[in-house]
């Protein structure tokens, strides 16, 4: 079976403005890597109509991967995961000024969600690393990306020195 259209864009949401001072961080990955992205605010709970439209119309518009930043609760993953069953969900869970529990609370929504919804986790404050996530994702099928993320992981090797200056 031959693909004619090969779904390799990645969704950077999160749930609201706050939240891009983190969230840049993935973009600033996949723009070194040449990965297509689009940034959006999609608020699981203050926008649920956006959400249910962009996740309903995900592979139709070439995506495949969601990058999800959002603090507190954090519903923003698990909702998108329901509504887009056939996306990679990468949920990033940042720390809430307002809560004082550090992200812990917007960790544990992520982490925590029921048999049959898939979301994967990467640290609080973590959108770098879902950005690299992501990009190995869409390096599966998009060779240009596969080979783009080999030579930054060889240059992030050869940065490490052996001793100590």
């Amino acid at each position: 079976m031959k693909l004619n259209k090969i779904n390799n864009k990645v969704a950077i949401i999160m749930g609201s403005q706050s939240d891009y001072p983190i969230m840049k961080d993935c973009e600033k990955i996949l723009k070194i890597l040449k990965v297509k992205f689009e940034t959006k605010i999609v608020s699981a709970h203050r926008t649920p109509k956006r959400l249910y439209e962009f996740a309903t119309s995900f592979d139709s518009k070439g995506f495949s991967v969601a990058v999800c930043g959002a603090g507190g609760a954090h519903h923003l993953s698990g909702m998108f995961a329901s509504l887009a069953p056939t996306a990679c969900v990468i949920g990033v869970p940042i720390k809430s000024k307002k809560s004082g529990m550090n992200g812990i609370e917007a960790c544990l929504s992520v982490i925590q969600m029921p048999r049959g919804v898939p979301v994967g986790c990467v640290a609080i404050d973590g959108a770098f690393n879902a950005g690299l996530l992501a990009a190995s994702i869409i390096g599966i099928v998009d060779p240009k990306v596969k080979s783009n993320l080999n030579k930054w992981k060889h240059l992030q090797t050869k940065s490490v020195k052996k001793r100590p200056k």
